[in-house]
């Protein structure tokens, strides 16, 4: 079944957010130590991604940049944000507190990252579901540490983390193994390593970065590089 990774993956966001959710309140210095810390530890992640593939520099600046320009466009983070408060507005009466920063942060850190893309894409092409079992240890940790600082709506990212990983193995699954190359996995690598930068400085509350908004660099790097490589072949 290659959509099992996807499957368990979602199943330890719910469990970490309940888990999360149930814990008694945190003290307020404590929980932000935690969050600092957990902030540290998304920007070393980040850096390391972002630092994997140095070669392709000037093509993933060029890709953020353009991300950023179409992502500003189309108003990104204006979306997420209007339809977390949608949903915010439909689970008011479960519970009061804010949903969509819960929402928008957990969805940003679990589906950025070279493991969704590498693990979907090993899920769809050959059923191997490794990489995303352990993709599934790590969110249902950060589901635990989000909950209990911004709250259930970390729960909500399942949605979009199905959708999405699920939407790359189904694709992988179909068309066979293009996706499953250097030319594609290492600019996405880069270019999503500099987003969960982002999210980390986000996180510990240095400044307000609209990632989202950001987002369309992960399909612009890729094709810039399939683009380059290309023409360098003539």
């Amino acid at each position: 079944m290659f959509l099992l990774g996807t499957l368990i993956d979602v199943l330890a966001i719910l469990l970490g957010t309940a888990v999360g959710y149930v814990l008694p309140r945190i003290p307020d210095r404590m929980r932000e130590t935690v969050t600092v810390g957990v902030a540290l530890c998304v920007i070393a992640i980040g850096l390391s991604m972002a630092l994997s593939d140095m070669n392709d520099i000037v093509l993933i600046i060029f890709s953020i940049v353009l991300g950023a320009v179409t992502g500003e466009l189309l108003k990104i983070e204006d979306r997420l944000e209007r339809l977390a408060h949608r949903l915010e507005e439909r689970f008011r009466r479960l519970y009061r507190g804010p949903i969509a920063q819960g929402f928008i942060s957990a969805t940003l850190l679990f589906c950025v990252g070279s493991m969704s893309i590498v693990g979907a894409v090993q899920d769809g092409l050959q059923g191997d579901h490794k990489t995303l079992f352990a993709k599934s240890v790590l969110d249902g940790f950060s589901s635990v540490v989000l909950t209990s600082t911004l709250g259930p709506g970390v729960g909500l990212a399942a949605i979009p983390v199905l959708v999405y990983q699920g939407l790359i193995a189904l694709i992988s699954h179909a068309f066979g193994s293009f996706l499953d190359t250097p030319l594609v996995i290492e600019p996405i690598t880069a270019a999503g390593g500099l987003l969960i930068v982002a999210i980390g400085v986000q996180l510990a509350g240095l400044r307000r970065i609209a990632v989202a908004n950001l987002l369309p660099a992960l399909i612009l790097a890729p094709v810039v590089k399939v683009l380059t490589h290309a023409i360098s072949q003539f």
